[in-house]
């Protein structure tokens, strides 16, 4: 599995780089602090496979990176070969980048 450091994202959303975020925490958690994901909760992500680009990258986070990781094998499982984990999930985001 791909992953993608909380530095390199701050890089990218800096650059206007040309990639999707897809946060796949809970609404509740997504209200307290978010990093302007699209809020997919990993319950609901197999259904909404149409909101999932496949032509450019996709960066899928949670808190910690367990459940992140946990649905993008499930999405590779479906094909998807764009996909990066964000090492640490929102927590080391917070910690390494700030918000």
């Amino acid at each position: 599995m791909k992953e993608i450091t909380a530095q390199e994202l701050k890089t990218l959303i800096d650059s206007k780089a040309d990639f999707q975020l897809i946060d796949v925490r809970e609404p509740h958690e997504f209200d307290e602090v978010n990093i302007n994901g699209e809020l997919i909760p990993m319950g609901d992500v197999m259904d909404n496979l149409d909101k999932i680009n496949k032509d450019k990258q996709v960066v899928v986070h949670c808190r910690s990176g367990k459940r992140s990781a946990a649905v993008i094998q499930a999405l590779e499982a479906e094909g998807y070969n764009n996909l990066y984990n964000l090492k640490g999930g929102i927590l080391a985001y917070m910690e390494e980048v700030g918000i």
